[in-house]
């Protein structure tokens, strides 16, 4: 038997001293002794629950990864084109992949990196995967008014030098990178190459969205997409479509694997490396049964009694109050 109390039991025998003396000073002296000793009883139950009981249950091993894990994820207005899982926004499918990704890697540390005009670093280096999906969820695609065309290659230098100082911060720890995205190049200009993050990279992959006919995209503003406002070009919609051509030089540069992804394939994702993943002593957490819950149905069961015998006595002084044969009571000295 172990005991985990909520407070020091010498503050906790002091909090149940108090009404204890009362308790017992009124069993010994007033009538009534077994209603007292029940409430005595409550406050010995309540005691030893707040002591909190156990017994030791064995121990169980979590998974420690020592692995830093950049995602890159493209947020143009073609991320939002209509063409995941029959006609749901791409972004869906980036989210859906994302919780699997953070699934497949507990213990790992994540940063976020989305890229539309400019690259942006919406999430540092962090073990908080709540932090990275709440970023994801509330993401939304550069605003359609203001889009000058965008590069697949702009988020180059940005994942480069998160790399680096990752590297240079913790050089034991390994590092992978998800770049997850379209392949559509919007501007002129030949994509940045990705080249100068390879020599930081162990491992990660490169996932498409998109399908060859493509999808229509919505205007987005500020505050999101607009119902059934599309963007057009020259009088009809514009339809955004996949580039894997792009995406597979994007993981030729980065030396990971590519990977068209659809709603109704199964993604794929590399195991960490064996370096960095392990059932560490560290992880091997003690468990204990706990046994308050045990206490707590006596507590109830006390309760209940004490409840019934308090109903009991007010319905006995109820009728003992109310007038024989339904006649009233007289004042004395008044009338009835």
């Amino acid at each position: 038997m172990i005991f985990q109390p909520v407070l020091h039991p010498i503050l906790l025998a002091l909090l149940c001293a108090v009404p204890g003396f009362f308790v017992v000073r009124a069993l010994v002296r007033g009538p009534s002794r077994g209603l007292w000793g029940m409430r005595l009883a409550m406050i010995v139950v309540v005691f030893v629950m707040l002591l909190r009981p156990g017994i030791p249950g064995g121990t169980s091993q979590t998974l420690a990864t020592d692995t830093d894990v950049v995602l890159v994820v493209d947020t143009t207005a073609s991320i939002v084109a209509e063409d995941w899982d029959g006609g749901d926004p791409r972004l869906d499918g980036v989210r859906a992949d994302v919780q699997q990704i953070i699934d497949e890697y507990p213990g790992a540390r994540f940063a976020l990196i989305t890229f539309d005009a400019a690259a942006q670093l919406r999430l540092p280096l962090t073990t908080d995967a709540t932090a990275l999906m709440t970023s994801l969820d509330v993401l939304r695609p550069e605003v359609t008014d203001q889009s000058r065309g965008s590069s697949i290659g702009i988020a180059n230098r940005m994942l480069a030098e998160t790399l680096s100082g990752a590297a240079h911060a913790a050089p034991e720890r390994s590092r992978m990178v998800f770049y997850l995205g379209d392949g559509e190049q919007t501007v002129s200009s030949e994509p940045e190459s990705f080249a100068s993050s390879a020599k930081y990279v162990d491992g990660g992959a490169v996932l498409g969205y998109g399908t060859a006919a493509g999808g229509p995209m919505r205007k987005t503003t500020g505050a999101g997409a607009q119902a059934g406002d599309y963007i057009e070009y020259q009088g009809q919609r514009a339809m955004s479509v996949i580039d894997e051509d792009n995406l597979r030089t994007v993981s030729e540069q980065l030396g990971v694997e590519y990977q068209a992804r659809a709603a109704d394939a199964e993604l794929a994702l590399p195991e960490a490396p064996r370096s960095t993943t392990a059932y560490a002593a560290s992880g091997q957490v003690g468990n204990v049964i706990e046994l308050y819950w045990v206490l707590s149905l006596v507590l109830i069961a006390v309760l209940a009694v004490e409840v019934t015998l308090a109903t009991s006595a007010v319905m006995r002084m109820r009728h003992l109050a109310r007038p024989l044969d339904g006649r009233t009571a007289r004042r004395p000295g008044g009338a009835a």
